[in-house]
């Protein structure tokens, strides 16, 4: 049976403190709270620098056994090196210890900056580097260069697909070339609400789908009402009746947004 994983964009934000956590909560509580409220979090301190094998084990243990973490790429792989040469990076990453959340591990999310434009080659060669299994993604690991030394996290706990998602955010991205390649190799184009400022790409390109939210009138501020949650809730039944697992991320949190229309969704799907 196909499952929706709803949540937000990361869990760690100063306004949600005594708004969404109750006053008094401990810091280092809140991703537990958080994750008995909603059935996912998308991981995005990942994008920022590469995390401890321990955190990644931390993140695991503390979550229900059926909670799953969506992980944000680094930007090293996306924004610096722009997608290219990119092999090495990518095996330090999956190295860090993502592989350590086992079958926690959701979909992994490839976010690309507004200034990097579709280039057919670039992303071909970049969705050859990524494995389509943890055993795969173990190989890749293990190429990892010498910084990685003592920092690595090099086992899984049994063999399982592994699903990648990208986030284009040029306009030259609307391309049937991209969308074609994206089918090909099995990885899900996002579809990014964000009130017109990037592509919103409804496309089908894998056995899964993955939408992420960040605000449909005000970019990463505005709430979703009854109507956009109403969308939010057939776009995700359509893609359950088709048996298609769906991953929806909030990512509206300056005001507070995120956890509350995450909770909503869910509520609704839930009826």
């Amino acid at each position: 049976m196909a499952t929706a994983w709803v949540g937000m964009s990361g869990w760690t934000y100063a306004p949600w403190r005594g708004e969404f956590y109750p006053k008094g909560l401990r810091q280092a509580d809140e991703l537990r709270y958080a994750s008995e409220h909603v059935t996912s979090i998308e991981l995005n301190g990942s994008f920022y620098s590469l995390q401890k094998p321990s955190s990644w084990m931390k993140w695991r243990d503390e979550t229900p056994d059926d909670f799953v973490f969506s992980v944000k790429a680094p930007r090293f792989i996306t924004h610096i090196r722009r997608l290219d040469d990119v092999a090495e990076p990518i095996a330090n990453f999956f190295a860090s210890g993502i592989l350590a959340l086992g079958a926690k591990l959701g979909a992994i999310l490839w976010q690309l900056p507004p200034n990097l434009d579709y280039d057919p080659a670039t992303i071909r060669d970049f969705l050859a580097l990524l494995p389509r299994d943890t055993e795969s993604a173990l190989e890749v690991a293990r190429g990892r260069g010498e910084r990685m030394t003592g920092k690595e996290h090099l086992e899984i706990d049994a063999p399982r697909v592994l699903r990648h998602a990208i986030e284009p955010r040029a306009y030259s991205f609307d391309d049937q070339e991209f969308a074609d390649q994206l089918a090909e190799a099995g990885v899900a184009a996002v579809l990014g609400d964000s009130a017109g400022r990037w592509p919103m790409l409804d496309w089908l390109t894998a056995d899964f789908a993955y939408a992420r939210l960040h605000g449909d009138k005000e970019l990463y501020t505005s709430g979703y009402d009854d109507a956009g949650l109403d969308r939010w809730e057939e776009w995700t039944r359509d893609h359950l009746d088709h048996d298609r697992d769906v991953y929806v991320y909030f990512d509206n949190d300056q005001k507070v947004r995120a956890p509350y229309d995450a909770m909503s969704l869910l509520q609704r799907l839930a009826r």
